[in-house]
């Protein structure tokens, strides 16, 4: 299927920047070609941007080397037709710099990263936390997104945020999807004023419409359905919030069983049975959906008519 070009969007970065499933074939090896194809339907599915090498694309299972090479092959499919953030996470503050300046050469938009953390225990104060910003900051010149997350297990304080972004010029955006997130997202807009330029959602829109309200104006979700987050985010940015209401209402089930029944592999399951990708697989140790649990996710997909299930038919 044709992509229809779209023009590169300029800062503030709004609207759905979904992530992008790393591709395998059945044995588990990249499948670049199939990552293409992913690409290309997530961009013909009205994705505004999108991010790659996050945790909803299994980047814990990823060599350094497979890490460069689904960058470059993305980046260079896309061909500045929509921003991309590329995650490049990492405990030290080195590897962090280097794995951002790798991205920023590449032609990255952004880069998210989470707060140090390793295992359930290893954790830095926040002085260490300032400091591994600081040295992230000083070694790119793209947007920083700080990824507020649960598995960091880091607290990150509405006031240690803002304060980030005052410090530090291109600390820009927050993926705020903690508990209570509304109201964190809330209070960050609240004390950071104009150097919060991306309040986002995240965790797959579940608490989407809440979060809209709170003043998100963008959001990260799995990349199986961007079409139906578009259906939210549209009207609602354009004034027409019991539009958005609706559809938010029509796609919460699906949003829901992504959640928590399916996980990350949601995305893979739908692309591969509307012959976006040739296989769903994920990589071992992680372990591929029940057949119920697949036919109930695909149930809910037919029923929204996702666009994922008929793109590659």
């Amino acid at each position: 299927m044709p992509v229809t070009p779209t023009p590169k969007a300029q800062r503030p970065y709004r609207g759905v920047f979904p992530v992008a499933p790393t591709i395998f074939d059945d044995r588990g090896e990249l499948d670049l070609e199939g990552q293409r194809r992913c690409i290309d339907f997530m961009i013909d599915a009205g994705s505004n941007g999108l991010c790659i090498l996050a945790n909803f694309s299994e980047q814990f299972v990823l060599t350094d080397a497979e890490r460069e090479t689904v960058m470059h092959a993305v980046l260079e499919h896309v061909a500045g037709r929509v921003p991309v953030i590329v995650t490049t996470s990492h405990f030290s503050s080195a590897v962090c710099a280097a794995r951002s300046k790798q991205a920023e050469a590449a032609g990255a938009a952004m880069v998210m990263v989470m707060p140090p953390y390793h295992g359930a225990t290893f954790r830095v104060p926040e002085k260490g936390i300032v400091e591994f910003f600081r040295v992230l900051s000083d070694a790119i010149n793209i947007p920083i997104m700080i990824q507020d997350a649960p598995v960091a297990g880091t607290p990150l304080s509405v006031e240690l945020l803002a304060r980030l972004a005052r410090e530090f010029s291109n600390i820009r955006y927050f993926k705020i999807e903690v508990p209570g997130a509304a109201a964190k997202l809330r209070s960050l807009i609240e004390a950071g004023g104009s150097d919060i330029e991306g309040p986002w959602d995240g965790e797959e829109a579940i608490t989407l419409l809440a979060d809209l309200d709170a003043g998100a104006t963008g959001a990260m979700t799995g990349g199986g359905y961007p079409d139906g987050i578009r259906q939210i985010i549209d009207p609602y940015f354009a004034g027409k919030r019991e539009e958005a209401k609706a559809a938010y209402e029509r796609w919460l089930p699906l949003i829901n069983y992504e959640n928590r029944q399916c996980g990350l592999v949601a995305c893979k399951v739908m692309m591969q049975a509307g012959g976006v990708i040739k296989s769903d697989a994920v990589r071992h140790p992680l372990q591929p959906l029940h057949p119920a649990t697949r036919a109930g996710l695909l149930e809910l997909a037919k029923e929204r008519d996702a666009l994922a299930l008929r793109w590659g038919k």
